[in-house]
């Protein structure tokens, strides 16, 4: 009975949506009203960004007044860990309770571990408020985008996902500099201590302006998925983070229980989906191509990028000797490029649909990938910079227009889940990227040496290694953009969607 009448809920949603033209819904004020919305959620991206990327230049400085050895990683993997392991339970909250509860408590989240961080007294106190911020961060990062498919119509989610991709690049760029900041005038507690009062004013604005969203009522939480799907992606997320590490390796009994363990679970968990009455997760909804398309291409692009963030800065200062500070300041031209190119990928998709749009930027950006294949230990800085830059003009244009793409083609009664989804899969992309570019990186630079009767630490070995890492994530590039061209057309690039058998109607059988 509930399916017929989210069946039926749906099929007028869609009518609705039919009858009024993007952008037409209120005429400026209502314009105003949606730019003033875009604006609460970018201040909330830029926050969570910030933080993740301002953390790592304070390592070192945790490191040693915490007394925190190699347990310092966990400062960063605990904060990852609850990201990603909880975006998709919280993407079903979302869709069930409303969108504003949980970004507005997001934020509260967020600012509380923030303080919490700052008073933190040994590593491990902050290992635990760094769980509790993740959790805030989930909640702002993974419904951001289901508030903006819900806020702008079809033809003007890819300007406005553009946007928050340039937020996104700002606070990746300028974490560092601000951290640096901070952390050599007041010390490393600064850098939680600064969420503190522009959380309290974030918490404001977001209860006034995000709307409250509609709400499913009837339907009830899966707990016994999100148990096995929580407990399993911990699992393998360990084990990757572990297995590239020179002190366990892939053959590791830990490293192999973990993802095993993980497997199962997760295994357990696509069969607990698929019998349960309130699923966390439709699986049906991998049905749609067009949005299976947009995920898994979304997962083999940031698996290329986090292998590439991963290997770039050893090519900088290893082998090109530069101190810490200037490579830092040679891989700017990434965000820079990213911050400019997502605003017109997000233009551009608005205007001849996200397929062309994202397929040609992975095409750019697999141009630049093959450009590294070449790199040699007589390159200078200039000869990075244009080559990383054309890779993120590259990324730019994809993201927000496939981000875009899955939004106008995921379910609407599913929009929580499916935003939460893309931001999983730009997570997990990370955590396997960087365990593919050390694997590759290392396994090629030792049968380099072995081959060549030279040491592993030999500089043409390790530049042979990091040649074939980028020949590798070329090729995952290419795949992706394949992908992504072979999405389709879906039928709200056109600004229509169809008014009897609905993606929306399909799920609920």
């Amino acid at each position: 009975m509930a399916d017929r009448v989210e069946e039926a809920v749906t099929e007028e949603q869609a009518k609705d949506e039919v009858k009024v033209a993007p952008g037409e819904e209120g005429g400026p004020r209502e314009d105003r009203r949606k730019w003033i919305i875009l604006a609460t959620l970018a201040f909330g991206t830029f926050m969570a960004t910030l933080d993740s990327s301002i953390v790592n230049i304070a390592l070192p400085t945790i490191r040693q007044q915490l007394q925190a050895g190699d347990a310092v990683e966990w400062v960063v993997l605990s904060y990852l860990l609850a990201t990603t392991s909880t975006l998709l339970l919280i993407g079903r909250l979302s869709d069930l309770i409303g969108r504003r509860p949980i970004y507005v408590n997001g934020f509260a989240v967020f600012t509380f571990g923030s303080l919490l961080c700052g008073l933190a007294w040994d590593i491990w106190s902050l290992v635990g408020f760094r769980v509790l911020q993740g959790l805030g961060a989930a909640m702002l990062f993974a419904i951001g985008p289901a508030i903006v498919s819900d806020t702008f119509g079809p033809h003007e989610r890819g300007r406005a996902l553009g946007w928050i991709g340039t937020v996104v690049a700002l606070g990746t760029s300028l974490g560092p500099v601000l951290g640096g900041l901070l952390l050599s005038a007041f010390g490393w507690p600064a850098i939680f201590f600064v969420n503190v009062p522009i959380g309290l004013v974030a918490i404001w604005r977001a209860y006034v302006v995000i709307p409250e969203g509609q709400r499913q009522v009837q339907h009830g939480f899966d707990i016994p998925g999100a148990a096995l799907f929580v407990v399993g992606i911990i699992s393998v997320l360990i084990g990757l983070n572990f297995a590239p590490e020179p002190s366990y390796g892939w053959g590791s009994p830990l490293v192999l229980s973990l993802l095993g363990i993980g497997g199962v679970l997760l295994a357990a968990f696509l069969l607990w989906e698929l019998r349960a009455k309130e699923p966390l997760l439709r699986l049906s909804m991998f049905r749609i191509w067009p949005y299976a398309a947009a995920l898994l291409a979304a997962c083999l692009v940031f698996t290329s990028n986090a292998a590439n963030l991963f290997v770039i800065p050893f090519f900088l200062q290893q082998v090109l000797q530069y101190p810490a500070g200037q490579a830092g300041f040679i891989l700017l031209a990434g965000p820079i490029a990213l911050s400019v190119a997502s605003p017109i990928g997000g233009n551009l998709s608005d205007r001849f649909g996200p397929r062309w749009v994202a397929s040609g930027g992975l095409l750019l950006t697999t141009a630049g990938y093959f450009l590294l294949t070449g790199l040699e230990p007589g390159w200078s800085w200039h000869d990075v910079v244009w080559r990383t830059a054309l890779i993120s003009f590259g990324l730019g244009l994809f993201q927000s227009p496939n981000s875009s793409s899955a939004l106008n083609a995921a379910p609407k009664t599913q929009r929580g889940v499916a935003s939460s989804l893309l931001s999983f899969m730009r997570n997990l992309g990370f955590v396997v990227g960087v365990a593919v570019g050390a694997a590759v990186w290392y396994s090629s630079r030792t049968s380099y040496a072995l081959t060549n009767h030279v040491p592993i630490s030999n500089l043409t070995a390790q530049v042979a290694g990091m040649r074939t890492v980028y020949i590798t994530i070329a090729a995952i590039t290419l795949l992706a953009a394949l992908i992504s061209l072979a999405r389709g057309r879906i039928q709200e690039e056109e600004g229509t969607r169809p008014r009897g058998n609905t993606a929306e109607t399909a799920l609920t059988h």
